[in-house]
């Protein structure tokens, strides 16, 4: 049957991975959680210890945590989206905090943990159940409403972003947020167009993005759009910003900080902030040319997922793992 010992191992392999593909699909239908071995061993899971999930999600992450937690360990999960809600594990050593990362200092105070955390996770991609849930408004590939809201029980939609926004500020948010290149013709059409018909639908904007789409880029483009809306809608960005600074206040020395990235101007914000403890990268020193940093790099290297995982998961193909440690 098999011409050759490598022909053999190849099927073997597909076989198993393709085994693998539904075991996943089935345990994590929300969301695959990405680089979850890497991520584990980046928290240096102590079983007595303190841990965090900031964006708790379909819970993939947290369940492993859980799995290597002690009776005297516990582990609090952050999420602001209603439908993360579904997936809160029945166990007594789990928190569920229902609300924005942003606020991860008030909460972990309110529970007297400020500054005993041993180790916290943020895994800043959008998941797989938001881009498949057509009513949520994050993905071109199907008809519904512009929402885009990681919480729908408030805040503006994407819908109401482009209904509103004057054109200067919709075209700094294309070029800040999506890196669009035509970001201030782009932002003159919109205001043009919804004189005549105010956004409201997926349909709506598609229209309107029609003459700016190349056949070769299409979903590049596309994409790079919906993500600034996306940014926007959420205010991402400023509260990322606000959710590293509270780890200096809610990680004890030698806790440990784990971020996965999936776009460039989330990482960069990252990478500045555990190398330099500020966002733009400019590292201060002492007299002796020492750089003053809150953090100590566990890796120098970015950590991104194998071949064989972006084969499982294609989502996963952008990300990026770095892992710092809170200097004593």
């Amino acid at each position: 049957m098999f011409t050759n010992q490598s022909s053999k191992s190849h099927l073997l392999k597909y076989y198993f991975n393709t085994e693998r593909m539904k075991m996943e699909r089935q345990e994590y239908a929300y969301h695959v959680p990405v680089l979850l071995p890497e991520s584990l061993e980046g928290l240096a899971i102590k079983p007595q210890g303190i841990y965090v999930d900031v964006t708790f999600g379909g819970g993939g992450h947290s369940r492993e945590i859980l799995k290597q937690l002690g009776e005297g360990g516990h582990l609090y999960g952050f999420d602001q989206d209603a439908d993360a809600e579904q997936n809160i594990p029945t166990d007594a050593r789990f928190t569920f905090v229902r609300s924005n990362f942003r606020y991860l200092y008030n909460f972990m105070r309110y529970y007297g943990q400020a500054g005993q955390v041993d180790g916290l996770l943020a895994d800043l991609g959008v998941s797989s159940h938001h881009f498949d849930a057509k009513e949520r408004g994050f993905s071109f590939r199907f008809e519904g409403a512009l929402d885009m809201r990681m919480n729908t029980r408030a805040g503006q939609t994407a819908a109401d972003v482009l209904n509103t926004y004057d054109e200067e500020a919709l075209a700094d948010l294309f070029r800040l947020y999506g890196e669009v290149k035509i970001a201030r013709k782009l932002a003159a059409t919109i205001v043009k167009a919804r004189t005549e018909k105010p956004f409201s639908e997926i349909a709506d904007l598609l229209e309107v993005l029609k003459p700016f789409i190349g056949k070769d880029k299409e979903k590049k483009f596309l994409a790079q759009v919906f993500q600034a809306l996306r940014i926007e809608v959420n205010d991402e960005m400023q509260a990322l910003k606000e959710m590293l600074q509270a780890t200096l206040k809610v990680l004890k020395p030698g806790g440990r900080l784990v971020v996965i990235t999936y776009h460039s101007l989330e990482d960069r914000l990252v990478k500045n902030f555990l190398k330099a403890g500020n966002f733009e990268g400019k590292a201060e020193q002492d007299f002796y040319g020492n750089v003053q940093s809150p953090f100590r790099l566990v890796s120098n290297k970015v950590i991104i997922p194998s071949d064989e995982e972006i084969e499982r998961n294609p989502r996963s193909r952008s990300a990026k793992l770095r892992i710092a440690e809170r200097k004593e």
